[in-house]
């Protein structure tokens, strides 16, 4: 198994962290390699939100669903759908003479596209250097909080958040979480119904309820759908 492998499928996500700064050469490494991934016609339709101010940090971990851990991170990367940028380049090229329609829903769903991939080389980037990680997806909810908090314009998205940090002993030597196994994922050609016998072997149905409860029609999840809601009407506003 060569470094690369070893580092993807050791990966785990990270909560508690030591009191260590990164340093500022391996901050600047995590970054390049960022911007480095792969991004759709070269766009890169994406902004990466370097978050420094620990006013930010504290106010951030109360907002994305009171997650305490968030503050203490010694590095918090925001990555943001992005096509702002280019709707300003467009209109001072003079395209469409400068009547440029607002961002659709797929650019955003490309864009987002872009961020994560970015977001996940900087995760990697950050794993082979010792160096723990935690992706936040709550960043996606109370949008108007971040929108004013982080100085958004219109035809920005924040999409994911990910925190950083050395990780505790005991946060290495924590098992990682299962997963499916292949055979419920990975199908050749063509989509594959699973049966309800492996529906059930993927998790039992009281856990299952469970998940149901706290993930799919919880609060949170309820402002989720809300605050993407308004994120769209933000990225298709024009200026």
């Amino acid at each position: 198994m060569n470094e690369t492998i070893r580092l993807l499928a050791a990966r785990k996500s990270t909560r508690v962290f030591e009191d260590r700064e990164i340093e500022p050469a391996l901050k600047n490494a995590i970054l390049a390699a960022a911007m480095r991934a792969p991004t759709a016609g070269n766009m890169m339709l994406y902004s990466i939100l370097d978050i420094t101010d620990q006013a930010i940090k504290d106010r951030l971990a109360v907002t994305c669903d009171n997650q305490p851990f968030i503050a203490s991170a010694k590095m918090v990367l925001v990555f943001c759908a992005d096509y702002h940028r280019w709707y300003r380049k467009f209109r001072l090229a003079g395209c469409d003479e400068g009547d440029v329609p607002a961002p659709e829903l797929s650019d955003l769903v490309l864009a987002t596209n872009d961020a994560v991939i970015a977001a996940h080389a900087a995760c990697m980037a950050a794993e082979s250097f010792g160096i723990g990680s935690c992706y936040i997806g709550d960043i996606i909810e109370n949008f108007e909080i971040h929108r004013e908090l982080l100085g958004l314009p219109p035809q920005t998205a924040p999409v994911c958040m990910l925190v950083f940090g050395y990780p505790t002993a005991q946060q290495q030597a924590r098992k990682q979480t299962t997963r499916f196994p292949k055979e419920c994922v990975v199908f050749e050609n063509r989509y594959r119904e699973l049966t309800e016998d492996e529906l059930v072997g993927l998790m039992p149905n009281d856990r299952t309820r469970a998940l149901y409860n706290r993930k799919y029609v919880s609060a949170f999840a309820k402002e989720m759908v809300r605050s993407t809601k308004e994120i769209f009407k933000n990225w298709n506003r024009k200026e």
